[in-house]
């Protein structure tokens, strides 16, 4: 039994032995850059409403642009091109003339941008009186139509 009991004893310390040299603290390896370019990736988004917070969403897309275009957007190339264009100054393509002639109806709608560009965390929003007022804001620019 002194054996039993002995040999019981030197099992759990060599498990505990191993356990202590294997059971060490992770150490995480710091991520590395996967490309030469800093990342451009966004989410637009039309909704409904008053503003981005509580606006019903009906309409999104994804966005992009480095590497290289990319997304759920009908036009990632050209979308791209306006964006590195205005630096990422989604305000800039926003017009506030145009001939389009719209009803003054108080149907709101939101767009909303939110993502990287150029590496930095971005968000945007603007809202249009109706979905006439934005086409006609927007004009024939490819980043915001969608």
């Amino acid at each position: 039994m002194r054996r039993t009991l002995k040999a019981a004893a030197a099992a759990a310390a060599a498990a505990v032995c191993v356990l202590t040299t294997t059971a060490g603290i992770a150490q995480a390896e710091a991520p590395r850059p996967t490309s030469l370019y800093a990342p451009s990736a966004l989410v637009l988004t039309v909704g409904q409403g008053e503003d981005a917070a509580t606006a019903t969403v009906q309409r999104a897309v994804t966005l992009t642009c480095a590497p290289r275009p990319a997304g759920s957007h009908p036009s990632a190339a050209a979308a791209c091109t306006e964006l590195a264009a205005v630096d990422g100054r989604f305000a800039e393509l926003v017009g506030t003339e145009s001939s389009v002639a719209c009803t003054k109806e108080w149907r709101p709608v939101v767009m909303t941008v939110a993502g990287v560009w150029g590496g930095k965390h971005v968000q945007w929003s603007a809202t249009f009186s109706n979905a006439c007022m934005m086409k006609a804001g927007l004009g024939e620019g490819a980043a915001l139509t969608f």
